[in-house]
């Protein structure tokens, strides 16, 4: 290994790397693949509008560029963090000006990270969209539900773009070893530099180009885990997304928040932040928690988890992550039931190991004369016309099917006045039978 070619240091690596074609496009065979959608707008001939949701490094941008000239279009790139209203009338100048001239060519606007334009820049696009005068290309790594302009966005087809996988990135950086002169990785440290890829290709790259050059200086043809860490130090995550010490954390957290801890469900919940977990997974494992562990002692824990995720997604980091934290702390001090997910679970494997039971003829709609001639719903008691509203003696289960039980209330939160009722309404129904 002679080191890093030095006639194409000015350029990144990611750039150089960047696919030339569609078949050089690693990942998104969703959208890319054979028949599908994106694949059929580049064969169309015809570009259309359309805004690319997805995570950093997933190839927007790459797309944007591929489409360009895939309809042999003049391609014009806007940041929506550095431009403004000038970009766009720029833009739109030239737009004219190669729409006018003699080879009268077609215009694609990118807007890289499309979010950060307000409403009256967004706004500006619209009528140069419906005009025809340029094809529209956003991308963005928010939802565009809530960050992109409605009249824009019902002008626009919205491709989501999903993160890489871990084979879509050492295919990655195989290509970048046939392709530049970079070192040999052992096994334990490219699984190192995928899990802090993260799915991004571009954090991959740059990290290899900096891998590269380091080695390159101290001359050595080989990377290994331990030389890796000491090269890239706290730039690697503290543990890796999917490795052991990944699932170690958020099982810690799980058990806090199951224990009713609220100060070590803290400390488990910033570990992992600090660490680099996505904070949309920490939602759901947040909603997960409010089903499994506190149930109906206090259905309003699954509520406050869906709020948190919400918020999280309309605020992004850091701002959002405290409402992970506010929920955080109000599961773990909720009363705990699980009570709702071992019902569920026992029905489960009763109904997997069960025949097939017919529905009981008083429980069926009537809906035809020939349903009520054949006595479906006959004899079914409406319980609203019952006292109390309950059907005391009524059977709801398939006809020789004993009370299963599936469902016991624990002794906490709310679940103490659900075990109460039931109780009083199996009383009331032992009663009814005995009548």
């Amino acid at each position: 290994m002679n080191g890093v070619d030095r006639r194409a240091t000015h350029t990144p690596l990611a750039e150089r790397l960047r696919p030339r074609t569609l078949a050089e496009v690693v990942g998104q065979q969703h959208l890319l693949g054979p028949g599908m959608p994106l694949r059929i707008a580049f064969e169309s001939g015809r570009p259309h509008s359309c805004i690319l949701w997805g995570p950093p490094g997933t190839g927007k941008t790459t797309i944007a560029r591929l489409m360009a000239d895939a309809f042999d279009a003049q391609f014009i790139a806007i940041s929506a963090v550095l431009g403004g209203v000038k970009d766009i009338r720029d833009a739109v100048a030239l737009a004219e000006s190669a729409q006018g001239g003699l080879q009268r060519q077609a215009t694609i606007v990118f807007v890289d990270e499309v979010h950060r334009f307000n409403k009256a820049q967004q706004d500006a696009f619209l009528p140069h969209v419906e005009s025809g005068l340029f094809t529209f290309i956003g991308a963005t790594t928010e939802n565009p539900s809530f960050e992109v302009n409605s009249a824009l966005l019902s002008r626009a087809t919205v491709y989501v773009l999903q993160s890489l996988t871990e084979g879509d990135l050492k295919q990655i950086v195989a290509k970048a070893q046939d392709s530049q002169a970079l070192p040999a990785i052992e096994s334990e440290a490219l699984e190192r530099l995928i899990a802090y890829a993260d799915g991004d290709a571009r954090r991959l790259l740059n990290t290899l180009e900096t891998v590269a050059v380091t080695a390159a200086a101290e001359q050595r043809d080989t990377v290994d885990e331990a030389w890796l860490l000491k090269v890239l130090g706290q730039q690697l995550r503290r543990y890796d997304k999917g490795g052991e010490q990944f699932y170690d954390t958020i099982s810690a957290l799980h058990k806090s928040v199951r224990g009713s801890d609220p100060d070590a469900a803290l400390y488990w919940l910033v570990r992992m932040l600090d660490g680099g977990a996505e904070p949309r997974y920490l939602a759901r494992r947040l909603v997960r928690m409010a089903s499994e562990d506190i149930g109906l002692a206090d259905p309003r824990a699954l509520r406050l988890a869906l709020d948190a995720a919400e918020v999280y997604e309309r605020l992004g980091s850091p701002e959002g992550e405290l409402a992970l934290a506010e929920c955080v702390v109000y599961l773990a001090v909720a009363p705990k039931s699980n009570a709702v997910y071992k019902a569920f679970n026992a029905a489960r494997a009763f109904v997997r190991q069960d025949v097939t039971r017919p529905v009981p003829l008083h429980l069926r709609n009537a809906p035809t004369r020939l349903m009520k001639e054949l006595d479906y719903g006959k004899g079914y008691r409406y319980a609203h016309d019952e006292e109390g509203g309950f059907a005391a003696g009524e059977r709801y289960l398939p006809e020789g099917m004993a009370e299963p039980g599936f469902y016991q209330p624990v002794p906490r939160g709310l679940e103490i006045k659900i075990g109460e009722k039931l109780a009083e309404l199996r009383r009331r129904n032992r009663d009814a039978g005995k009548a």
